[in-house]
């Protein structure tokens, strides 16, 4: 990389890359891994768990006072109450991983008073390293990242991700599915929410949209793709979706035709406390810990939840909203 990166996002940056050779080792010899289960189709490995310890020992070596928000992990680690979160996922993809796919990535993102300034996406089978700081844009290794220009969902292709979770909405995905399958020129699902939406960064996809993702699956990528010009949010277009466990992503264009056509599907929580439903994977505890570190912030507050949908038809948010 040519340019200088922030200080933050150089620590970041080393920390992926360190979780990235601790997966190539192992992809060598995937028969001697030990593999758990955190519930049904929702592995965890080793290889998971050893990735994430070094990503912690690095971020916290060099920022002791920070905290923590990890897959595996919670918040066990860290300065519960800094104002300053990472939230790592050490392997988005981990199927894929355990199957010889090689589609999966390191996730790295650092939120500031809930407001993530650098984030890291790094593909070890590739060595491509999707980087952002807040303000600076968004590169894959040297290359300044754009989202695309397309300006018609028919002509555009869109990325997802399938249900797999116990209690998914497995009927509510299919009508989604149809009716984004009958509008777009095509649907991909290669298996790591982190990797797609550097995809919609690199213009590579027009759009992505994903229900059942946890703030470490989407808060780097996020980054990636609004410094790359383009936008994300949940179904019904507003910025909480980290909480909110559903996604769309796209160029501005793109990604208002998709709000239109995915806001009837949103399951915007309604009676829970700020965070993530109770079957998250990470500990209620550990969610509202993040949530209550992350609050205090001198942008707008996101809009609360409606008992409807919005109504999203005739406005999109601005390419220069900031996510929150």
């Amino acid at each position: 990389m040519s340019q200088a990166l922030h200080p933050m996002l150089n620590i970041a940056v080393k920390a992926a890359r360190q979780a990235g050779a601790i997966i190539n080792r192992a992809a060598l010899d995937l028969e001697v891994l030990k593999v758990g289960s955190k519930g049904p189709n929702d592995y965890v490995s080793e290889v998971d768990r050893a990735a994430e310890h070094a990503i912690i020992s690095t971020l916290l070596e060099a920022y002791p006072g920070h905290g923590i928000l990890a897959e595996e992990s919670g918040r066990e680690h860290g300065a519960r109450h800094s104002e300053y979160i990472w939230i790592i996922d050490p392997l988005d993809g981990t199927t894929n991983f355990l199957h010889g796919l090689p589609v999966y990535a390191v996730s790295i993102a650092l939120a500031h008073r809930g407001q993530v300034q650098q984030a890291v996406v790094y593909d070890p089978t590739r060595n491509d390293l999707y980087f952002a700081s807040k303000g600076r844009g968004a590169f894959c290794n040297d290359r300044r990242l754009r989202v695309s220009k397309r300006l018609r969902l028919s002509e555009s292709l869109i990325g997802t991700g399938f249900p797999f979770r116990k209690g998914d909405n497995f009927k509510r995905y299919l009508k989604m599915f149809e009716e984004v399958m009958h509008s777009c020129a095509g649907l991909r699902r290669p298996g790591a929410a982190a990797l797609d939406l550097c995809y919609v960064a690199a213009g590579h996809y027009d759009g992505f949209f994903e229900t059942g993702l946890s703030p470490w699956d989407v808060a780097a990528g996020s980054l990636i793709v609004t410094e790359a010009g383009g936008l994300i949010g949940n179904f019904t277009g507003e910025s909480d979706y980290l909480y909110q466990r559903e996604v769309v992503a796209g160029n501005p264009k793109v990604y208002g035709q998709l709000v239109q056509m995915l806001a009837p599907y949103t399951r915007v929580i309604k009676d829970e406390p700020p965070g993530m439903p109770p079957d998250a994977a990470v500990p209620a505890d550990a969610t509202r810990a993040f949530v209550e570190a992350a609050a205090p912030t001198t942008e707008p507050a996101a809009a609360p939840a409606r008992k409807t949908p919005l109504r999203v038809r005739k406005a999109a948010p601005k390419a220069g909203d900031a996510p929150r």
